[in-house]
């Protein structure tokens, strides 16, 4: 409030204000120009100005890491959705697929569409057997993969992502930073 008065009515208006009674702010004296000059001679504005300088400097990196959090938690919770859905799909396709891994990873691929899907590393588990990679394609629905697909068997479905942790240039996760999803569905 007292920066707001010394802006209308100058310091030495008021010293006269006292000993003539109420004063008018200049008007010959533009409001910018005293501004100015009481944010140079006087220290009535200095903390602020202070302050508006240090608080950028300090809450840049702040926002910046908290934007970086809240993407690898949006890239997480994107990945558990995905792989769910990839598992459930897998378990609805059994005994109907030569391929049940491209089955699966194609689902995944579609339900995250935010997430680099040349980055994602696919490994199964089907009736106890391992697999990996997007595609574990059978002869027949009697061999391979196919043939582990079979109802009342459990599939698991597990997903690596990388993920990145670094604000302005610094990595907080030198040694490499992984999501990692996984589900087990009861094959239909």
């Amino acid at each position: 409030m007292n920066i707001i008065i010394e802006i209308l009515i100058p310091s030495k208006a008021r010293a006269r204000q006292a000993s003539i009674g109420p004063v008018r702010p200049l008007a010959t004296a533009p409001v910018l120009a005293r501004l100015a000059h009481l944010l140079v001679s006087e220290e009535e504005g200095a903390s602020l100005i202070e302050f508006a300088l240090v608080s950028t400097i300090l809450l840049l990196p702040l926002t910046t890491g908290i934007m970086t959090f809240g993407i690898y938690m949006a890239n997480q919770m994107q990945l558990i959705n995905a792989v769910d859905t990839g598992a459930r799909t897998l378990a609805v396709n059994g005994g109907i697929t030569l391929d049940p891994c491209s089955v699966a990873s194609s689902a995944i691929i579609s339900a995250a569409p935010g997430l680099n899907s040349s980055q994602l590393n696919f490994s199964y588990t089907l009736n106890g057997t391992p697999y990996s990679g997007t595609s574990c394609a059978s002869a027949t629905l009697l061999t391979g993969a196919a043939s582990n697909l079979a109802a009342g068997t459990t599939a698991t479905v597990t997903v690596n992502y990388p993920c990145n942790l670094s604000i302005f240039g610094t990595n907080f996760m030198p040694s490499g930073c992984f999501m990692r999803a996984s589900t087990s569905e009861l094959v239909q």
